[in-house]
């Protein structure tokens, strides 16, 4: 049980799915969370692009998913019928990646994520997994939103692999609604109260253009931010947060940073 005190609010930012799963566990811990979600999530703009990846597919060595939305949009457009081809590896760059695939079905065998311990989540913990394996000629399908890092194509193409990309999903500013907006000038003009969870760079932006939008006036070197890895806490740090505390990106990692572990 955390020994958070009951005047600080945990706000988790993520996409509006993983923000409410997020609230739940973290409130069952003690902790006084709620969501305030800072990236929109919008099916593809061209979901026959997504559709026609899945026809591809058993071409490919790899798919590659960057994000649990990632996951979740492109197995909304599954066609009818179709399952996962045996041989190809669907690889993740985080547990909450991974655990989306396992409840769309991807079996086990056919899963890789970086190891429980890595030091981060991220591209670069995958590719040091998966580095050995013969790239050469293979095909790798990139499942992403619009855009993204380049560095994992870097890598793949550098091992002599094709690869192509599908943005199965759109990310955006979201639109707030009026409890939104009260929690997002409660956070603003009482810093000391509240403290942000960030696990995209986007939302640190995103929250930057909504503070101008509804006219606040944020004292960013009195907010308080949590950031699940050292690029998030770089951007934290270039709005002008004047405490931020890197930690993985778990239930577990939050519960300890709030109670002072």
């Amino acid at each position: 049980m955390s020994s958070q005190p009951r005047s600080t609010r945990l706000i988790v930012t993520r996409p509006r799915a993983q923000a409410d799963d997020w609230v739940h566990h973290l409130r069952a811990h003690g902790i006084d969370a709620v969501a305030l979600p800072l990236i929109e999530i919008a099916p593809a703009a061209a979901p026959e692009l997504v559709r026609a990846a899945w026809s591809d597919l058993p071409q490919c060595r790899a798919a590659v998913f960057v994000s649990p939305n990632a996951v979740e949009q492109f197995f909304a457009l599954r066609p009818a019928q179709a399952t996962w081809p045996g041989q190809v590896l669907a690889a993740t760059t985080g547990p909450g990646s991974d655990t989306a695939l396992q409840k769309a079905g991807v079996p086990a065998a056919q899963r890789i994520a970086p190891l429980e311990d890595a030091a981060q989540f991220d591209s670069e913990s995958l590719w040091a997994r998966i580095n050995d394996q013969p790239w050469s000629g293979a095909r790798v399908l990139i499942v992403r939103g619009d855009g993204g890092r380049e560095w994992l194509a870097e890598r793949f193409r550098d091992a002599g692999a094709q690869v192509g990309f599908v943005a199965a999903y759109h990310r955006g500013t979201p639109t707030l609604d009026a409890d939104g907006a009260t929690l997002l000038r409660r956070a603003i003009e009482q810093p000391a109260e509240h403290c942000w969870f960030f696990s995209s760079s986007e939302a640190i932006d995103h929250l930057k253009g909504l503070c101008a939008a509804h006219g606040l006036d944020p004292q960013w070197a009195r907010a308080r931010a949590l950031a699940t890895h050292p690029r998030i806490a770089e951007r934290a740090r270039r709005l002008g947060c004047g405490h931020i505390e890197e930690l993985p990106p778990s239930i577990e990692g939050v519960v300890r940073a709030l109670a002072g572990a």
